[in-house]
């Protein structure tokens, strides 16, 4: 029962993941889970941070495939594994992936499929994905092999890359630590590589079936689709040292006071007019929270309408802070004709609020390479319509989907005062570690918004564990089960001190960016702060992420100062001063396992034994500093 209740704290769910399984050959380490390979490994340095067979529905949902006939076996510098996985799809269909994977110490690591339908089976995308880690390798020498056999040498993207920056590839190698260098090479159909930071992902992703065939596509029944990858690590350096040890980092995290300082964001809630009413009744907790800015979403195509603005009204005047309308323009008329009618509906209901963010609502749909852009008014278009139908209110555009759609259709930024976008973690894959991963990826994404942007005002958010909308494909996954899953409109994690840790992280990992306003999350609802009625919840219905976001708002606008961490994949910190108070350490542990963690080189107000602290699972700390 203490178990259930532990994991229910942390996850939000009693449902624990499948611990991964860990395997060995010489100096190279991988982990297997879900019948694919993860953190890949040599010497103790990451090499790959994923190679995974995946099949992927219409909408892009990916199948999480029950495995069979499973066979593991750890040599003494070999391993081998073995098992079949099925995925049935819409109408019966069915597909049957028999798997082969082996390595050997000194050899390659080879990832064998075969896919076979008895019945034709529709997909966006089977086979292989191979994902390389971001940290240490963006900007980094990379030499590229293409399917006619000519060779690129090339770096990865140090900026974000809208489109695929490497095509009809055939391997890839690149250096893993001196005289150290990985090849993987890719068998059985033409891959390329996205840039999957785009979406938040932390890493490079090459995979199978390029973007520019069409997709869903069918795989004939009776038809055999064969794939295979091939690591192969070659290492010359001349003296080597005892392997590296491959258990888990039980070392103590280091954290020391950095250069960069700067000013803390304020923090927004959205607000939609389905969780209006719920917002007014808990507005206790709304004054508690204490948000600079409520961010109001208003979508005619969901069928929002006047009275909208009467309930957005009513929930202003509860708070202190700003107030912005985020608005998705139909475009269904003239945008000059559409924008009038929400400024006559505003002006009736007596709601003007301080800024509004305006974007055609087809934006919000992704265009991948290969596909006709939707018809839309220029921007310039819609930009000046929204000034003309409200003056004197600041402007804001970008995308009210992810930075992936503004890097790809970048607004022209002259009649706009600030920069927006959101970002999800849950695109792509759903398990714990690939969501706090994804926190590596986030200042990328701000250093490239900079890059195209300069100094422009700049905000994120709402930026949540669940996602609130899917712009590839046709829905977002309802979860009545709460599971992990990706592209799902709820999520269990939310409920769990692993979003408090994942809300906090989230926002060291963006200070840098000198960020307007960040929002997180909402007041009620799945996104909220608090939970629903009928949803589980702890004491008071205050969701752990409440405390972040609490926090988080107190601090606006004090000074912060950077921490840097010796291991930031682990334990996250800064500091910040609050007018009138002792300046506050925060550190934030984003594992699953307790950390140490020193402090040596920190001026604490207290005192703790030997300067180490102990962080368990996801855990925030607040130490005050002395004078």
């Amino acid at each position: 029962m203490t178990a259930e209740i532990d994991a229910f704290q942390l996850y939000g769910t009693s449902e624990a993941e499948v611990p991964p399984v860990r395997l060995t050959a010489g100096r190279l380490a991988v982990d297997f889970k879900d019948g694919n390979l993860r953190t890949i490994t040599y010497d103790g340095t990451e090499v790959l941070r994923a190679v995974s067979y995946l099949v992927r529905d219409r909408d892009w949902g990916t199948y999480a495939p029950p495995l069979s006939e499973l066979t593991i076996d750890q040599g003494n510098e070999a391993f081998s594994v073995g098992y079949i996985a099925h995925c049935t799809g819409p109408d019966d269909t069915t597909l049957e992936i028999r798997v082969q994977i082996s390595a050997e110490a000194g050899g390659a690591v080879i990832f064998d499929a075969e896919a076979v339908s008895k019945t034709g089976f529709e997909t966006n995308r089977c086979g292989f994905c191979i994902l390389h880690p971001i940290v240490g390798v963006a900007g980094t020498p990379v030499s590229v092999e293409h399917v006619d056999g000519h060779r690129d040498d090339t770096q990865f993207p140090d900026l974000i890359e809208p489109w695929q920056p490497f095509k009809d590839m055939r391997a890839i190698t690149h250096s893993v630590m001196p005289q150290v260098t990985a090849e993987c090479r890719m068998e059985g159909d033409t891959f390329e590589m996205e840039d999957q930071r785009n979406w938040s992902d932390a890493s490079y992703k090459t995979y199978v079936r390029p973007l520019a065939l069409p997709w869903p596509y069918q795989i004939p029944a009776g038809k055999s689709v064969r794939q295979r990858v091939v690591l192969d690590i070659e290492d010359k350096r001349e003296t080597l040292n005892a392997p590296a040890s491959i258990s888990p980092n039980s070392q103590a995290v280091t954290i020391s006071e950095g250069t960069k300082s700067g000013t803390m964001p304020a923090i927004g809630l959205v607000i939609t007019p389905e969780e209006a009413q719920a917002t007014l009744e808990a507005r206790d907790v709304l004054a508690e929270t204490g948000p600079q800015e409520l961010l109001f979403h208003f979508d005619p195509n969901a069928g929002h309408g006047a009275d909208a603005f009467r309930a957005f009204n009513a929930i202003a005047q509860l708070n202190a802070g700003t107030s912005t309308l985020e608005i998705a323009l139909p475009c269904k008329r003239s945008p000059l004709a559409e924008a009038m009618e929400c400024a006559i509906w505003m002006q009736v209901a007596g709601f003007w609020p301080d800024a509004i963010v305006i974007s055609p609502s087809v934006d919000r749909q992704s265009t991948p390479p290969g596909s006709q852009w939707p018809e839309c008014p220029p921007l310039e278009e819609v930009y000046a319509a929204a000034h003309a139908a409200f003056p004197g209110v600041r402007l804001g555009g970008g995308m009210l989907s992810y930075f992936t759609e503004l890097n790809r259709k970048r607004v022209p930024p002259e009649q706009l005062d600030f920069i927006s976008h959101c970002t999800n973690p849950i695109v792509h894959a759903a398990d714990d570690l690939s969501i706090m991963q994804t926190l590596e990826a986030l200042p990328f994404i701000t250093r490239s918004v900079r890059a195209i942007y300069g100094d422009k005002p700049y905000r994120i958010g709402p930026s949540t564990i669940p996602m609130r909308q899917n712009p590839y494909g046709s829905r977002t996954m309802d979860n009545p089960d709460g599971r992990r899953i990706a592209m799902a409109n709820t999520d269990p994690r939310h409920n769990g001190r692993f979003a408090e840790a994942f809300a906090l992280g989230y926002a060291a990992k963006v200070l840098d960016a000198g960020l307007e306003c960040l929002t997180l999350s909402a007041l009620t609802g799945s996104f909220g702060v608090i939970a629903g009625k009928d949803e589980p919840s702890p004491a008071g219905g205050r969701r752990p992420i409440f405390n972040t976001v609490a926090l988080l708002a107190r601090l606006a606008g004090s000074p912060w100062q950077e921490c840097v961490s010796s291991d930031p994949a682990a334990v996250l910190a800064f500091i910040a001063a609050p007018a009138h108070e002792a300046s506050q350490l925060l550190l934030v542990n984003v594992t699953p396992m307790p950390k140490q963690v020193e402090l040596g080189g920190l001026r604490l107000a207290i005192q703790l034994p030997g300067d180490v602290l102990t962080l368990g699972p996801y855990a925030i700390s607040s130490i005050a500093l002395a004078d």
